[in-house]
This record gives C-alpha cells, structure tokens and sequence, in this order.
C-alpha cells in the first residue's frame, strides 16, 4: 500500500510541476512546498468549478462587486493606517507564510484570517472589516504595500483551495508595477480588481517611484460538488487558522507561528553554509529530505 501511496504523490507532483507554460527548475520543485502539498491540490484542480488558467473572470464571484463599489472606503482606510506605519513588516518570526517578502520591503495589515479574529483590524479598519465579514468566501485579506524598487521572488503559493483577488487602492496606474502569473502579465489600476491561482508560478515588481497599496484577499475555490466543497472549507480551516499572524500585541498568533522562530533558526543555520559552502549546503539539504524519505516508506 504504501508504494501506492508513493506512487500516487509522485504523479500528483508532475502534475502540478507541469501545470503551465512557466515551471521551476526541476531540483527545486522537488523540494517546493507545492510539491509537498501536491496531492490536496490536484484533487482541488480535479473538482474545480472554476477553470483550471492564471487569471479568472471576476464574473465567477459576484459577492465581491460590493467591493469595487465601496473601494474608495476601503482606501480611505488604507491610506489613514499607512500613514500611521500600522501596513509594516513583522517585527519578530511569527509570519510564517510571508517572511520570504519581508526582505523585500513588502508590508502588509490582516483584515481577515480563516475564522480568526485580529483585534486590531476591527478597530482600525471597522468599514473594510464589516464588508469582508459579510462575504463568507473571504476566507483571509489585509492589505499589501509594495515600496518602490521591490520585486517579490518566482513562488507558488501552496494551496490550491483558495484563489487570489488583489484590488488596487493606491497604486502608480503604470505597467512597470504590475503581477506575473504563469507568463502574463497585470498592472494594478486603483479601483480595479482582478482574480488569479496562486499556484501558477508568479512575482511582482514594482519599478516605479510611487508606492502600491492593495486589498489582498483569499477568496474559497468554488468546488462542482457539495461534498467537494464541504472538503476544500475543511481543509482550508485545518490547514491554515495555524498561520494566523498578529498586527499588534492583541491578536492571536496561529500555531504554526508559535514555533516558527525556532524552526527558522535551523533555516538560519542553513543560509549561513550555503554562503560559505554551496556543495555541502546542497548534499546536506538532499540528505536529509531522502533521509526522511526513507524513514516515511523503508
């Protein structure tokens, strides 16, 4: 059974591998985590009410208009907290999803994170924060700032159960600041929106001198299926409620950014033999995923 079992993971991570015109390196899918992730997302892929292509028809989601319609709300928003350095970057290692863009100068403010409460967002963003609650396929949102200058890395989120709606706030209306996904190309317009899969390879850049501000949501797949929804709602709660992330003193930190500091130490430790030694950094790395590997099925 359990080479079964391999054998399943190993077509599902080929399948996701060669999903687009746009793929990693093949040593570094291997160890992406959307490799890991591969067999949840290929049944979400399987049982999608959407089409299975980079960017969506904001038509499939008509809850969400009410946004568009009260976006200049939102950005008033938007524009009170940045001014106040609240859209900042974390200050510690409790934002396990987004540490990677931290470098970048990328910012962000949660609204909204899969059942989980901040505090904070209800207090400072009381009109965004009604609106999001309203609409149940809003399962995560905050808002998202990308300085002048930063291009965020080629990545593929995870999980493929949720799609991704950005709406522009204050952005530069230039195409040198826009999004990549699976080869095409968007610039963020205010008051425009526009919906993606985040598990196509994408990045973003922002070659302007004019900051870019963004209502950066997490909208529940639309599965064909009850059951199959029922599946996809259950997961995205169990999965990912754990990655909850505070703004400020407050609100709640998700189990999996509990231990983050600790495990990212070891990462730590990894970045500082990769600079003074790539070969060994490698045979490391490789040795200890085969290493694990064959504890799992030998």
């Amino acid at each position: 059974m359990k080479w079964w079992i391999l054998a399943l993971f190993v077509v599902c991570a080929f399948v996701v591998h060669y999903r687009g015109r746009v793929r990693h390196a093949f040593a570094r899918q291997a160890l992406d985590h959307s490799t890991f992730t591969s067999p949840i997302n290929v049944f979400m892929y399987a049982f999608s009410r959407v089409p299975n292509q980079p960017y969506l028809p904001l038509s499939e989601f008509p809850e969400l208009k009410v946004l568009q319609e009260r976006w200049e709300e939102i950005r008033a928003e938007a524009e009170q907290l940045f001014s106040a350095g609240h859209i900042k970057v974390s200050d510690k290692y409790n934002d396990a999803g987004f540490n990677s863009f931290f470098k970048s100068g990328w910012k962000r403010f949660y609204l909204k994170w899969y059942g989980t409460d901040h505090p904070s967002a209800t207090a400072l963003c009381p009109v965004t924060t009604r609106l999001l609650a309203d609409i149940p396929s809003v399962k995560a949102a905050m808002f998202a700032a990308l300085p002048p200058g930063s291009r965020l890395p080629r990545h593929r989120d995870p999980y493929a159960g949720s799609l991704r709606y950005h709406m522009g706030l204050i952005t530069p209306n230039d195409p040198a600041c826009y999004i990549d996904v699976d080869g095409q190309t968007y610039y963020w317009r205010d008051g425009e929106a526009v919906m993606f899969d985040e598990t196509f390879i994408h990045y973003a850049e922002n070659k302007t001198d004019v900051n870019r501000i963004i209502l950066f949501a997490d909208i529940e797949r639309p599965m064909r299926y009850r059951w199959a929804q029922a599946v996809n709602h259950f997961l995205g709660g169990l999965l990912l409620r754990a990655a909850s992330s505070p703004n400020q003193e407050g609100d709640r930190t998700g189990g999996i950014n509990r231990i983050f500091g600790s495990v990212y130490a070891v990462r730590r430790f990894g970045k500082a033999v990769k600079k003074k030694n790539k070969p060994l950094y490698y045979v490391m790395k490789w040795a200890l995923v085969l290493g694990i590997l064959a504890w799992i099925f030998l």
